[in-house]
């Protein structure tokens, strides 16, 4: 109702009306992801290779379902194991890496089906896959997978940038592979992350961590 009040308050001229109305608080969610068990349960899922392929490439390249629809096949660079993505969010191009077992099944992939401009091509020439068939293509391996959570699409994508830092990336190179604008949206999956805690030391010790084995070792 605040939202629909806004909206008509603005059109008709009648900004500070729209200002003074109540603001409306989101609440703090954690995103929830999958683990690397159900990641490989649900990729396994689906019957087509087509709906394995997607659902793959949307986590090993931590893509939004429009990217992914809007991928050409010109925007693969095998040689270069690189993905372009182009014109998203905020208006901005990004390249990120393209996974040494993705460039495998992408190539079985389209070898197989041999689509047309698009990677992933539509019922009519030259058309995109659309949104709603990829909604239905992870609601029906999730389903398959025996997975419990509440789970979409862009859960693939939080599951990658969770894993990544997981596996040691630095909170920066996570944002500019996201493509995010702002690095506290970023931030929001160091408190889903299990990383490995490090103990409190000196950076003494770890300057000369060689020396302190030969000596102990005496070799």
């Amino acid at each position: 109702m605040v939202y629909g009040l806004r909206f008509y308050f603005r059109n008709i001229g009648q900004n500070q009306r729209a200002i003074n109305l109540p603001s409306l608080k989101k609440e703090a969610k954690l995103p929830v992801i999958l683990n690397r068990s159900e990641l490989k349960k649900l990729f396994c899922a689906p019957v087509l290779l087509k709906h394995r392929i997607v659902l793959t490439l949307i986590y090993s390249a931590g893509l939004r379902g429009q990217e992914v629809l809007n991928l050409r096949l010109s925007d693969i660079d095998f040689e270069r194991k690189t993905i372009h993505i182009r014109q998203s969010k905020y208006k901005k191009d990004r390249i990120v890496p393209l996974s040494e077992y993705m460039s495998f099944g992408l190539k079985k992939y389209i070898k197989s089906e041999n689509p047309h401009l698009y990677l992933f091509n539509g019922k009519e020439p030259g058309s995109r896959y659309s949104m709603r068939g990829l909604s239905w293509v992870i609601k029906q391996a999730l389903k398959k997978a025996g997975i419990k959570k509440e789970i979409t699409l862009h859960s693939l994508r939080h599951s990658y940038a969770t894993h990544l830092i997981e596996d040691g990336l630095n909170i920066v190179t996570v944002k500019d592979l996201l493509g995010h604008k702002e690095i506290r949206t970023t931030m929001v999956y160091l408190h889903v992350a299990q990383c490995p805690l490090v103990p409190v030391h000196s950076p003494l010790d770890t300057l000369y961590k060689d020396q302190l084995c030969k000596d102990k070792t005496g070799k």
